[in-house]
């Protein structure tokens, strides 16, 4: 048998020094190159050390978690015990993440004669797996599943950093409320330029059971200023609480937003209950959210009260983007 030294200290720096920048990622913290790619070679040497007979002493669990200790330090240094012990949890992580990844999709695309064939039994009743990995699909693997578990944490991040903005939203007229899920947008700035009164955008699909299918339609298809004609031609109770705002979207074109002026809307967000008895819900014929995580655009002086002044420094600093903007 013939074993290419260099070859497989070079796949390990590489599979180290990956593994050591996504732990970087997940930790937040900007590692220094040289420093990272020295900590990967002290990895990729210990691999092949495991070559040297006379070296077999090393292969012991104390002396591998001695080194990966020693990666670490020379990796992001100390910094405090908790830092550096959350660091080392996420080293771990990633690479328990990355070895049960391969070999997951080692297993999957065997057929059934290459599995049984790696199956064995000793005398004693025992079974045995022999592991059969190529070099190169453990690098193409090792590659494929670090690429997954980056995007399935940037997705859980997005959305725990968007669960601060979510709220519960209710809408009050008269006896009648609609109840949803709202996104506080700090950039919305969309207020009716008549009143001055700030708007906060629902799907029109929420009010179906209040409103004629005829405006439902309009407003899905973009066509809410047409509405001003027909006000007269259908009997609708809330027919004085209809207004008609201008607004300019994220592609800049102008058009009209059906409205409609609540007694009071109710927004439940953090533990903080706010009450706001001016402002106007404009009514938005598609899907605010594509996931359908929320289906309000919580304009951010629906929740500029006294009560929530502890938050108010975090919405300022916050922008999730912005969806609507007044028209001017």
């Amino acid at each position: 048998m013939v074993v290419y030294i260099d070859l497989i200290f070079l796949a390990n720096l590489f599979i180290d020094a990956v593994l050591l920048m996504v732990t970087a990622w997940m930790r937040k913290i900007r590692p220094v190159w040289w420093r990272l790619l020295t900590s990967a070679g002290i990895g990729a040497m210990y691999v092949v050390m495991m070559f040297v007979p006379e070296l077999s002493f090393l292969f012991t669990f104390l002396i591998k978690l001695a080194l990966s200790v020693i990666m670490l330090l020379v990796a992001f240094g100390f910094g405090s015990m908790q830092k550096y012990l959350r660091t080392m949890g996420a080293f771990y992580m990633i690479n328990f993440v990355a070895a049960g990844g391969i070999l997951g999709m080692h297993y999957f695309l065997q057929n059934t004669g290459e599995l049984f064939n790696g199956i064995w039994y000793t005398a004693s009743g025992g079974m045995s797996f022999e592991l059969k990995i190529a070099f190169w699909f453990i690098l193409c693997a090792f590659g494929g599943v670090m690429l997954f578990f980056r995007i399935v944490q940037s997705s859980k991040q997005r959305t725990e950093r968007m669960s601060g903005f979510l709220g519960q939203v209710q809408v009050w007229i008269g006896q009648d409320h609609i109840e949803c899920t709202g996104l506080l947008d700090t950039g919305n700035q969309l207020y009716d330029p008549l009143t001055r009164t700030p708007v906060m955008v629902m799907e029109a699909a929420l009010w179906e059971s209040h409103l004629p299918a005829s405006w439902l339609r309009k407003c899905s298809e973009g066509n809410a200023d047409q509405l001003v004609m027909e006000l007269g031609d259908e009997s609708f109770s809330w027919q004085d609480r209809v207004r008609l705002v201008p607004y300019r979207g994220i592609n800049r074109n102008h058009s009209f937003m059906l409205a409609l002026k609540p007694d009071r809307v109710e927004v439940m967000m953090n533990g903080v209950h706010f009450v706001h008895h001016r402002v106007l819900i404009g009514l938005d014929g598609g899907t605010l959210s594509a996931e359908g995580k929320y289906r309000a655009i919580i304009h951010p002086d629906v929740t500029a009260q006294e009560e929530g002044s502890a938050d108010t420094n975090q919405k300022q600093d916050a922008h999730i983007g912005e969806h609507f903007t007044e028209s001017g």
